[in-house]
């Protein structure tokens, strides 16, 4: 068992001190671990009463364990030592955060774009298998993955069946689909749990011990974890951190997540969607910032923040007003992350099992997709950026007045969303605008990559307060790729989740800046200097 620690100071403690006497009394640890389906409320029963397997998930997958290493070694044998995990939100992001932590290569494919399809497809196809992991089977992006890659080994004389693994719920369309089909190897994962708790079951485990990972350690440290947690004690930290995140009284909505020493390579862009979209509904929620130690929010000092401080289990941390530090390893933090949300869902009186608004943005896709209109003309071009955005544009004729215009519309308790649609392996460092724009505007700053976002903060922004505004940026692609069996291409495809975003967004009444690259070098260099500009004007202001 890894050292796990926890302190807290300002709201956080007070919330602890506020909740913790009757989270104790009221057994509410126990009973989650005995899968009580009323601790959230009668119209969450039903949901909660099918979604509570994540309590035993590192017991119940032990037995998956051999046929996980089994295939791994035959694979290797057979000269496969890549592995590309086909999968979105909870199936993908899981796997990323485990296999990077633990320093082994998994290459992520939770994209449409077409420049990041290719990449994938180019790079060592003959040493490659994939793993296509989908809860329902039905998700489109996976689907399409999954196709372009099954004519790929067929196109280079593979046997593409023997290549191809699947991971899905018992009985889904997928599952009998690949049975029929002959894949190399279909793994069910507990239908019971939902796709953002699903770490420890078959979605975590199979690509991640595909590409390396010790997944038997990794399970006994969660079953360990799973003990700690299951215990009604002023003690236990799974409780202290729920109240920290869902019981601060006012609501600090906006939990800013830093890494801080603690090893763990990039747990809170897993631990964001795990958060998004279990709480952002019915007008309430929490929301989680991806962030640094140096980064503008961990320092705002504002009444709507928290800061939640990833450290090392051997770290002397002193720490700030209103923040929080968690110390551990991964799969004990993930035991612990989902148990304080499921905690958190309790004291925000919602149901952390539930995602009742991510379907709106696919349908809208759905329909662009079908109907294949004309792009919604430009409000005005500015070098490589094509401009669209709502009456708040003003008289805005540069891109650079646009971005403030959006920026103006922000409230008090607001936050900016940037959402961008395009390879994000290829122009990660464009995430670098995510702490500029924090500076610029002052106030908490998200950086999604889409698609991949609709399937984790998506919910938040649709379902939470109705207090954020969006900059949405697209490209255009070199070249497109044609999705076999299906009348759209992947670049339609990437830009029809982006529009159908949008207008949903602009349907709940909040402002979105859309940015389209025309060329995509030359638009994310403009991209940057402008902000860049902006970052710099704030810094000035702030000294004088």
């Amino acid at each position: 068992m890894s050292t796990l620690s926890y302190d807290a100071t300002g709201a956080a403690r007070q919330a602890l001190e506020q909740h913790l006497p009757a989270l104790v009394e009221d057994r509410i640890a126990t009973r989650i671990f005995a899968k009580d389906h009323t601790l959230w409320g009668p119209e969450a029963e039903s949901e909660s009463a099918i979604r509570l397997g994540w309590v035993e998930a590192a017991t119940v997958s032990q037995p998956l364990v051999g046929s996980i290493l089994a295939l791994r070694d035959a694979l290797k044998a057979e000269g496969v030592t890549r592995i590309v995990l086909c999968g979105m939100g909870g199936s993908s992001l899981a796997p990323e955060v485990i296999a990077g932590t633990a320093g082994v290569e998994l290459t992520v494919l939770d994209s449409t774009d077409p420049e990041q399809v290719s990449a994938a497809l180019a790079d060592r196809l003959a040493q490659t298998a994939i793993v296509v992991s989908s809860k329902s089977g039905s998700t489109l992006e996976t689907d399409s993955q999954r196709r372009i890659f099954e004519q790929a080994f067929n196109d280079a004389g593979i046997d593409a069946k023997s290549r191809i693994v699947i991971v899905t719920d018992p009985g889904s369309p997928l599952d009998r689909a690949s049975r029929e089909a002959g894949y190399r190897a279909v793994f069910n994962a507990d239908p019971n749990v939902g796709g953002r708790y699903s770490a420890l079951t078959a979605f975590g485990l199979v690509p991640s011990g595909l590409a390396g990972v010790d997944i038997q350690a990794f399970l006994d440290e969660a079953e360990e974890a799973a003990e700690i947690l299951n215990e009604d004690a002023p003690e236990n930290i799974g409780l202290a951190l729920g109240a920290a995140l869902g019981g601060t009284n006012p609501l600090r909505n906006k939990i800013v997540i830093a890494e801080d020493g603690s090893g763990i390579v990039g747990f809170a862009d897993w631990a964001e969607q795990l958060i998004a979209e279990s709480t952002g509904k019915l007008g309430t929620g929490v929301l989680p910032v991806v962030a640094g130690m140096s980064s503008p929010e961990v320092s705002f000092g504002a009444p709507d923040i928290l800061v939640v401080r990833l450290v090392g289990p051997e770290a002397d941390v002193e720490l700030g007003e209103n923040e929080v530090a968690i110390a551990g390893g991964l799969a004990t933090l993930m035991m612990v992350w989902e148990f304080a949300t499921a905690v958190a869902g309790r004291l925000l009186g919602i149901n952390p099992y539930d995602q009742p608004d991510v379907e709106a943005a696919k349908v809208a896709a759905r329909g662009l997709l079908d109907a294949q209109p004309e792009p919604t003309p430009a409000a005005f071009v500015d070098g490589a950026i094509e401009v669209r955005g709502g009456d708040w544009l003003g008289d805005s004729t540069t891109a650079p007045a646009a971005v403030g215009a959006l920026l103006s519309e922000l409230a008090a308790d607001g936050y900016l969303s940037v959402q961008v649609y395009f390879d994000r392996l290829a122009y990660a460092p464009l995430e670098g605008i995510r702490d500029e724009l924090a500076l610029v505007s002052g106030r908490p700053v998200t950086f999604g990559w889409g698609p991949r976002f609709l399937h984790s903060t998506g919910q938040f922004h649709k379902g939470g307060p109705a207090i954020g505004v969006f900059l949405q940026v697209t490209a255009a692609s070199a070249g497109d790729l044609a999705i076999p069996d299906r009348p759209f291409t992947f670049g339609e495809l990437i830009s029809a989740q982006a529009a159908g975003d949008a207008q949903v967004l602009s349907d709940h009444g909040r402002p979105v800046l859309r940015l389209h690259l025309t060329d995509r070098a030359a638009g994310v260099a403009q991209l940057r200097d402008i902000v860049s500009v902006l970052a710099g004007q704030a810094a000035t202001a702030t000294e004088s």
